[in-house]
């Protein structure tokens, strides 16, 4: 896969996306996916008992997407898929807002199912991109990712 290729299937950026869009990206890939599994993470307004009227993302440019394509390729190694987009947005993003989408395709169900788990759980232990929630009572660093 080119670099053009690769950075439709794997972003970092300021902007919001289409969960339809991408997903036809992926089902469009190839005639052999008969199930697709989506993973839409969204903003949010309410964690560990704290009101939340705001979240930044930051990230390590560069190295997010790398992390990214990264987790992508061993997916589709380890998996029995066809394809696989990540998405992750960074910045100031509001509440309700998307944040992060992962689309996998696969010839069956539970092979995407598998691969898209273990890929949101991938992304949230080793890509660079931090959070911090904006709360009445200041501003949050997030450490750890349930």
């Amino acid at each position: 896969m080119d670099t053009k290729q690769l950075s439709e299937r794997i972003r970092v950026q300021t902007e919001d996306f289409s969960v339809e869009e991408e997903t036809n990206k992926v089902k469009n890939s190839s005639k052999r996916i008969g199930g697709i599994v989506t993973f839409l993470g969204t903003a949010r307004d309410f964690s560990k008992g704290r009101d939340i009227h705001k979240i930044d993302f930051e990230h390590y440019p560069g190295m997010a997407q790398k992390r990214l394509a990264e987790i992508r390729e061993q997916a589709l190694k380890d998996y029995d898929i066809i394809e696989v987009s990540i998405i992750h947005r960074v910045g100031e993003i509001s509440i309700g807002d998307n944040i992060v989408l992962i689309v996998v395709g696969a010839e069956h169900r539970k092979d995407a199912f598998r691969a898209c788990s273990w890929c949101i759980d991938e992304l949230k232990r080793i890509t660079p991109i931090w959070k911090k929630e904006t709360t009445p009572q200041g501003e949050v660093w997030v450490e750890e990712h349930p």
